[in-house]
């Protein structure tokens, strides 16, 4: 037996140490700055073979031009020139606008594609990977939320693989490894709370960007943040986490876990827990789907849980997190009901950011556009197109009623 576990670590470590070429899209982001910080500090293992991203070209420069990718892709078409004028110089290809950044994903010198994209953008790109039969790191929660069961379709026709690169998730695919699937009788996701946790109702609803921004153990983008105050993002991760691992939504919970040391927990039949603990850092779970579940050494700092006195866990408070119910909602009502929400948040979100509407209304533009759109029971990609669209034209309507004056 020991003979047989040698020889599969042995040829995990081997398939590992082939150079992995990767398209990191959204690569001037947090997601993908601490992935090419992997892909640098390892360039035996990877090589960024493709950079993009939606309209930071001057970001974008400085990348290629330190990383040497094949090709640069840039959303915003009005930028090529720049892009081109500063790359082309040094033998870098580049492109632009969405139709590059969703076909730059399939071409044969690609590996893994690393999705770190924000909202509904991330999903045609995916999409394309699939078909091409490209594994995926997915750092983009929101393209198994808005079609999880079409790309579950796509990905049993085709020869990827998805590893989650949110923490929560790559805790979770973690404390599965070497389970039964019938052993499972919950996931359990942890959620900080955000900066709003010990905050009354009365302080929330008079809460600005700024609080929101604030958050108390993670630096993330603006978006993630916002959706991080309203437990939005916990809502998005139960819908994942539903699709990733095939579990009934009836048995994926939040629970609050203000430290943030805790990434997610499996709860099995026979009463034991599994936990991953890490220090609130993305580096590890980013180098965990790099390798396809294969660990890489010193990919973080390691945990001392002697400098922490105590981990606490609590049930979140769903009166003042609405949000959160969105999962349950969404999940039982299927079809394009989720790509609606997703939608309502982005636009909401958006305009909470530039204080065109107060905090709660987030909640309400996102319910009143679920209720409102167009709903496609059975959908395929076009219906997602569609019902994206309607629903971003509807909570725009909706923004504009509730405009702080």
């Amino acid at each position: 037996m020991a003979c047989s576990v040698h020889a599969e670590l042995n040829l995990k470590i081997a398939k590992v140490h082939t150079q992995k070429r990767i398209a990191v899209l959204g690569a001037t982001g947090s997601i993908g700055r601490q992935t090419l910080d992997i892909i640098e500090r390892h360039p035996e293992l990877y090589k960024a073979q493709v950079l993009a991203a939606g309209h930071r070209a001057d970001n974008l420069i400085e990348l290629g031009l330190r990383l040497k990718p094949r090709l640069v892709v840039i959303g915003e078409e009005s930028l090529l020139p720049r892009l081109r004028e500063a790359l082309a110089p040094h033998g870098i290809a580049t492109a632009a606008g969405p139709k590059a950044l969703a076909e730059c994903v399939e071409a044969p010198d690609i590996d893994m594609v690393l999705t770190a994209t924000v909202g509904y953008s991330g999903l045609e790109p995916t999409i394309h990977a699939l078909k091409a039969g490209k594994d995926i790191a997915l750092a983009n929660k929101e393209t198994l939320v808005v079609a999880g069961n079409l790309v579950n379709r796509l990905l049993d026709e085709s020869e990827s693989t998805i590893y989650p690169v949110d923490s929560e998730h790559s805790a979770i695919a973690q404390c599965l490894r070497g389970e039964s699937h019938t052993s499972v009788e919950r996931l359990l996701i942890t959620a900080s709370g955000g900066p709003f946790r010990t905050w009354t109702p009365a302080q929330i609803a008079g809460a600005t960007p700024a609080d929101a921004l604030r958050h108390p153990n993670w630096t993330m983008g603006s978006k993630i943040t916002i959706d991080s105050a309203t437990m939005m993002n916990k809502a998005f991760e139960i819908i994942e986490a539903h699709h990733l691992f095939h579990i009934e939504p009836s048995r994926i919970s939040a629970v609050v876990h203000p430290q943030s040391i805790v990434h997610s927990m499996v709860e099995f039949t026979d009463g034991a827990v599994k936990a991953q603990f890490g220090v609130p850092d993305m580096h590890l779970p980013i180098a965990y789907a790099l390798g396809c579940n294969t660990r890489l050494p010193g990919a973080e700092k390691p945990l001392r849980l002697e400098d922490y006195a105590m981990l606490t866990f609590e049930k979140p408070d769903a009166d003042r997190f609405p949000c959160l119910g969105f999962a349950q909602l969404c999940l039982e009502r299927g079809g394009t009901a989720a790509c609606a929400v997703n939608a309502a948040n982005e636009v909401a979100v958006q305009a909470f950011l530039e204080s065109r509407i107060s905090f709660p209304k987030i909640f309400e533009v996102n319910m009143l556009t679920l209720d409102a759109t167009t709903f496609v029971a059975v959908p395929d990609y076009e219906d997602f197109v569609a019902v994206n669209a309607e629903a971003r034209r509807r909570a725009t309507e909706f923004c504009k009623t509730f405009e702080i004056k």
